[in-house]
């Protein structure tokens, strides 16, 4: 299953392992839509296996299991890293090198 979630990370620029019903799930998405992004939206709740999805999640260090994301297919980390990347600057220059962002 490990390797099931590293090509679905590695699909796009961007991917980001969520839940319908997750409030911070939808901020982060939001966030990445406001920047010109549109990443690859996995929802764990509503795909086959997202249990298995969850745990491999947790297991690379995101806890609550989501929302993960994943820029040039790396793991970057969970909301609280992604909006910290955000406010010092760092995440629009991830998103460029990872070829997400063009400007």
């Amino acid at each position: 299953m490990m390797d099931r979630v590293a090509k679905l990370a590695s699909q796009k620029a961007v991917v980001i392992f969520s839940k319908s019903s997750c409030g911070m799930c939808h901020a982060i998405k939001r966030l990445f839509y406001e920047l010109g992004v549109a990443p690859a939206i996995y929802e764990v709740d509503e795909v086959s296996r997202g249990k298995e999805i969850e745990w491999c999640l947790m297991k690379l260090g995101c806890n609550p299991s989501v929302p993960a994301v994943f820029i040039g297919g790396k793991f970057v980390g969970a909301a609280n890293t992604v909006m910290t990347l955000h406010l010092n600057g760092s995440l629009k220059k991830m998103l460029r090198d990872a070829g997400a962002l063009w400007l």
